[in-house]
């Protein structure tokens, strides 16, 4: 799983504000880019819907759209009913219908990893099944945020703390990997 934080007055992880992140960290968004490219992507539906249209799909990943919503398009991506789905599809043993082309051709069928990339509920439903969490944590207190990131129990073990740094608009911010132990 990937995503970035900040923390809102009693200390929790924020992760969106009204459908968006209350930041803006290009060096952040240059590491998603870096970490997930050609890997399967699984995000919530508003997630997706809060992408820029024109980084939708996200380019040279498979992306695959959780919603309840049996009828919802997302184009260039798969859309699959839960994280189960997600994960069985994945795998192989998917119904094919959430087969979605990455820059033109199927990407693996049986991925070695595929990121968990949003929203709150979603990466909630992922953690157990997690085996590395990704997190950007970034030097920021957000008022009024509505989407949290999950907790980060005894059962993970900070295996990366990255050096902090400043980005160009001035946030303070480090990558951290954790892994389950």
């Amino acid at each position: 799983m990937i995503w970035a934080e900040a923390r809102d007055a009693d200390g929790r992880g924020v992760i969106g504000r009204g459908g968006d992140m209350p930041w803006h960290l290009p060096e952040d968004l240059a590491y998603f880019k870096r970490v997930t490219l050609g890997a399967p992507v699984i995000m919530g539906r508003r997630t997706w819907e809060s992408l820029p249209e024109r980084f939708r799909p996200l380019p040279g990943r498979r992306n695959l759209v959780v919603t309840r919503d049996p009828v919802y398009d997302a184009p260039g991506a798969g859309v699959v009913a839960s994280l189960e789905d997600a994960v069985a599809e994945l795998s192989g043993g998917g119904s094919g219908a959430a087969g979605a082309v990455v820059d033109g051709e199927a990407g693996d069928p049986s991925p070695e990893i595929a990121w968990v990339t949003g929203g709150g509920q979603l990466y909630r439903a992922a953690m157990p099944l997690a085996d590395e969490l990704s997190v950007t944590r970034i030097d920021l207190e957000v008022d009024g945020a509505d989407t949290f990131a999950p907790e980060i129990g005894p059962e993970w073990e900070l295996a990366e703390a990255g050096e902090p740094l400043v980005s160009k608009t001035g946030l303070g911010y480090r990558f951290e990997r954790w892994v389950r132990r």
